[in-house]
């Protein structure tokens, strides 16, 4: 399995006016590294995911997240907004977003990227961390490290 996030999956100065661009622009860069097969087709099932149920959550956090059978294996993307997004939480847009991709045949992983992903966003270092992250690669290295315990 190739590793879930990579450097190229990172947007440290994502620009979207709205939650679907966000997930656009993160998506666009799963197609381009061949994580997503049908760019649209991932999109219409995270917009299907993000109907039942908001995906932000308090702390400046979107996780739009999806299984798709558009999806080669299991990945994040990690966008930060230059200006907040609205992922309809309650405390307000977000800032720090992660795009979480999964094939619509896999197991329950990206429940439990997701989980292990929840459990380090409620620590304000981890959140502080990746604000102020200087390079891509500071990103892929703090959620290695963080959440994937590598």
């Amino acid at each position: 399995m190739a590793d879930l996030i990579t450097t190229d999956l990172v947007d440290l100065s994502l620009e979207a006016a709205d939650r679907h661009e966000a997930a656009r622009v993160l998506a666009t860069r799963l197609a381009a590294a061949g994580r997503v097969t049908d760019l649209e087709g991932f999109l219409a099932d995270v917009r299907a995911r993000e109907t039942q149920m908001a995906t932000g959550i308090e702390g400046g956090i979107g996780i739009p997240h999806a299984r798709s059978a558009h999806v080669t294996e299991p990945t994040l993307a990690f966008g930060r907004a230059v200006t907040g997004v609205d992922f309809e939480a309650e405390d307000g847009p977000a800032d720090l977003i992660f795009l979480i991709a999964a094939p619509a045949e896999g197991d329950s992983e990206h429940i439990s990227i997701l989980a292990a992903l929840a459990r380090r966003l409620i620590h304000a270092s981890f959140k502080d961390a990746l604000r102020s992250a200087a390079a891509p690669q500071d990103v892929v290295d703090l959620i290695n490290k963080e959440v994937l315990g590598r």
